[in-house]
């Protein structure tokens, strides 16, 4: 889905002093100062570009990482404060986007940066295969059965509807305006049959797209300090520099496996990296946290793994371990690895001060490393 940039929206709030939900402290309140981004990966790279001139935070505790996940009551009230929200506007994080919309409605003066805008996001339905992968200079193409939208229009499948009773669904029929407003009409109708989960939300694994959703990130900041623009271009660069390592290291990676393959025991937060670098993880879960696998499905597995030889079978550090180990214990495999979707952090990640950068680069490479073998 190519998902057209829609100018960043500037929108009401009032300065509002109040306390902080979720993990913030009241001491941690940045206020008119600050921003606040909707997980883990938005946060830490709105800090990398914002540097000095405006701080993040984000109200997900440590160990969280934002979909599916309720906010506090006071949550718009403590995000009124802020100058900036960045979110991804994806029913996967539905409370973002209710959030977004009722801040739009009434606050004045928050500006609002949706971080998929302007991305080729896969269809749920999307099948990975071993042609896709190693694309030159950054480009990637889609399959013919990608919906590429125009003109900011964007569709959602209801089969990944996370939203509850009173809760807000995104039409497909908003109407994404090229001056950068955004008007919700209340003729807008937001009943449960809008097409929701039509496209996977986990386009932050690769690192391609996670360079453009920085510069979408600059691109917003430049808006709320014009006067910090040549800052906010310059760590944005020197950030993408990072990413453009971590795609070489992938690259890397795969260059030497024919037909790579593994097996991920969670729900498959992965297919991103899958489709840009051309491996295959075989899961018997689906790309919702909320799927749970058959007990054929399982056994299909524990017959993939030993078909293929695989010795280390691979699961979601936020996920338990229990599908993988029950993979290994019942198959020829000998050990589980942990990979990291890159939407949270941990305690002792957090005391490292590890970031995206350094989860995927000590977490997914290794991981990856000892979970792929060659099909060729």
């Amino acid at each position: 889905m190519d998902r057209s940039r829609r100018s960043i929206l500037s929108i009401g709030a009032g300065s509002i002093a109040t306390a902080v939900a979720g993990c913030l402290s009241e001491s941690d309140l940045q206020g008119s100062e600050g921003g606040y981004a909707a997980f883990f990966t938005l946060q830490d790279w709105a800090n990398a570009v914002g540097g000095d001139h405006i701080t993040f935070e984000t109200p997900i505790d440590v160990g969280d990482m934002g979909h599916g996940w309720s906010p506090s009551s006071d949550l718009i009230t403590e995000l009124g404060t802020s100058r900036v929200f960045i979110y991804l506007d994806s029913p996967a994080f539905s409370w973002a986007q209710d959030a977004a919309d009722v801040i739009e409605r009434d606050y004045d003066d928050v500006t609002l940066v949706d971080a998929l805008d302007g991305l080729d996001l896969l269809a749920t339905d999307h099948e990975i295969t071993h042609d896709d992968g190693h694309h030159e200079d950054g480009e990637h193409d889609h399959d013919e059965g990608d919906d590429h939208h125009e003109d900011g229009e964007q569709d959602h499948d209801e089969g990944d509807d996370h939203h509850e009773d009173g809760e807000h669904d995104h039409d497909e029929g908003d109407d994404h305006h090229e001056d950068g407003e955004h008007d919700h009409d209340e003729g807008d109708d937001h009943a449960d049959e809008h097409d929701h989960g039509q496209y996977d939300p986990h386009a932050w694994v690769d690192p391609v797209r996670a360079t453009q959703m920085v510069e979408t990130i600059a691109d917003g900041l430049a808006r709320v300090e014009p006067d910090h623009e040549d800052s906010f271009r310059e760590n944005a660069a020197a950030y993408t520099d990072q990413l453009d390592d971590l795609d070489r290291q992938f690259r890397t990676l795969v260059s030497d496996i024919g037909g790579p393959i593994g097996v991920l025991a969670s729900h498959d937060s992965f297919r991103y990296l899958q489709d840009r670098y051309g491996f295959v993880l075989h899961t018997p879960a689906g790309i919702s946290p909320d799927q749970s696998p058959s007990q054929s499905e399982i056994a299909e597995t524990i017959d993939f793994v030993d078909s293929n030889g695989i010795e280390t079978v691979l699961y979601d550090r936020f996920e338990s371990d229990r599908l993988a180990r029950t993979i290994v214990e019942n198959s020829d495999a000998t050990s589980t690895e942990a990979i990291s979707p890159a939407a949270g952090t941990t305690e002792t990640w957090a005391e490292n001060g590890w970031g995206y950068v350094e989860q995927m680069a000590e977490i997914n490479v290794p991981a990856l490393e000892a979970a792929l073998v060659s099909r060729d």
